[in-house]
């Protein structure tokens, strides 16, 4: 066996180029599958993070929805999310580790001469801090105190400041505003916190970038730099939370009550006949639920539906909204791009394939009267076999450690042409799958030539011409 190993080697020495030319085919299959991989999980990453940026699997948002057709004559009934729903589901729903309220405002935020109209302005909560993932950089989270007491403070995120005060990038320096006044439709209120700037891996690579093509930033002098939400890179989510701000619930329903973005059936909630509006029930745009686990989500969500009916009257106006199908969205948009990266990588390792294939066919019929020699002199068929095969799988394990390097190349290569993209991420299991596939192809292709060549006659093989 180790002479016929030794023999194989030796032919594919002889024919370097050749060689070379041959396992072509197995380097860009290799390094096509492996680049593929790469790029598609740094994507999924990238998606996952915005996924967990918003509460996770765990977070369900209950809000409000048309009624059904049957109905839809009990409008004038449906009450909508209100905070009977909230001490309801706490109190029977023992999955339920915890709840935050929200009343949406739409609102003109204005400060140092500026105005600023938020992606989100809403009253909650405290609790809304743990349940959207918000840590506070500077400052402090209104507390229940504030809440009850219907205080005019507020926490913001980092766009708010960058529009009203400047970003650090435009002027050179952090502002951090914490005790300024703001006014929201021309209520002033007092920052008391600041939340930390959120970002993707993709939007740090950004900014990097742009501090690498700009490492000293000068203050600006000219008008403000347009920061629309169509041109700002990165993730909604990420956009999302950086462009919140905070206010006590409390606060916003005895100041802007008015506003509170309700959807659905029904009259306005305050328009309800007999309903003193300074006593008026306060409605809710939506109630965010998060479960302790999510193994048991379609049984939750059962318990949910059956407290809300009671607290509701039996009218079903509302809905529930999981992040399951964000989630179902990425895993199928990862699994359909790595179907289609895989049948690139597996047509192009077939080609090598064929590639390997063909010269060892010509291969052989180059050394008909060598094999014929080798018979006669005592070589078995199996020997035979063993050299044409060991031949091809050489061949295609070489060429596979080549793609893999050329793989960690391109890689590379596609990081620093595009710095400010998602970074592709090289897996082991992703290098060991294309190397193994590598090897199954140089197998099969060296079958049939090492057959072929195991069945030669060798009285007709030492005749051969």
């Amino acid at each position: 066996m180790g002479p016929t190993l030794v023999a194989g080697l030796r032919e594919i020495w002889a024919h370097k180029f050749r060689s070379l030319l041959t396992m072509l085919g197995i380097v860009l299959g290799v390094s096509s599958l492996v680049a593929m991989s790469a790029l598609v999980t740094g994507m999924e990453r990238g998606a996952k993070e915005a996924l967990i940026a918003i509460g996770g699997l765990a977070r369900i948002r209950i809000e409000p929805a048309e009624l059904p057709a049957e109905q839809r004559h009990l409008a004038d009934q449906a009450v909508g999310i209100t905070l009977r729903d909230v001490e309801a589901l706490e109190q029977n729903i023992p999955l339920v580790t915890l709840t935050s309220p929200e009343m949406r405002i739409p609102v003109t935020v204005s400060a140092n001469g500026r105005t600023f109209r938020p992606w989100l302005c809403s009253g909650v909560r405290p609790a809304a801090l743990e349940m959207f993932e918000h840590r506070i950089a500077h400052g402090r989270m209104f507390n229940e105190i504030d809440d009850e007491l219907a205080r005019n403070v507020c926490v913001i995120g980092t766009a708010t400041r960058d529009e009203l005060w400047g970003s650090p990038e435009d002027i050179g320096r952090e502002i951090i505003p914490v005790g300024e006044t703001l006014y929201i439709n021309g209520v002033p209120f007092v920052i008391i916190g600041m939340f930390e700037h959120y970002e993707s891996e993709q939007e740090r690579r950004e900014r990097e970038f742009r501090q690498r093509q700009q490492p000293q930033p000068q203050a600006q002098t000219g008008p403000q730099r347009d920061r629309g939400w169509g041109r700002r890179p990165g993730g909604f989510a990420f956009r999302l939370k950086n462009s919140t701000i905070y206010l006590p619930l409390n606060t916003v329903w005895m100041r802007f009550r008015g506003l509170v973005a309700t959807t659905g059936f029904g009259p306005p909630r305050l328009q309800a006949t007999n309903v003193v509006p300074d006593r008026a029930e306060p409605v809710l745009s939506s109630l965010e639920v998060k479960l302790a686990s999510i193994e048991d989500l379609p049984e939750t969500l059962q318990q949910m539906r059956n407290v809300l009916m009671v607290t509701h009257r039996g009218i079903e106006d509302f809905q529930f909204r999981t992040q399951e199908e964000w989630a179902e969205q990425i895993e199928t948009f990862v699994r359909n791009a790595r179907i289609s990266g895989g049948l690139i990588a597996g047509i192009s390792l077939l080609v090598g394939g064929i590639g390997i294939m063909n010269i060892m066919l010509a291969s052989i019929s180059e050394r008909v009267r060598e094999i014929g020699i080798r018979k006669s002199v005592g070589a078995s068929d199996g020997d035979i076999f063993v050299q044409i095969l060991a031949e091809s799988v050489v061949i295609s394990v070489l060429g596979g450690f080549l793609g893999m390097g050329a793989a960690l190349g391109l890689v590379r290569l596609v990081s620093q042409l595009s710095p400010t993209g998602n970074e592709p991420i090289v897996t082991p299991l992703a290098l060991g799958v294309a190397f193994g596939f590598s090897v199954v192809v140089g197998i099969l292709a060296g079958l049939y030539p090492a057959v072929k060549a195991a069945r030669l006659n060798p009285i007709e093989a030492l005749r051969y011409e």
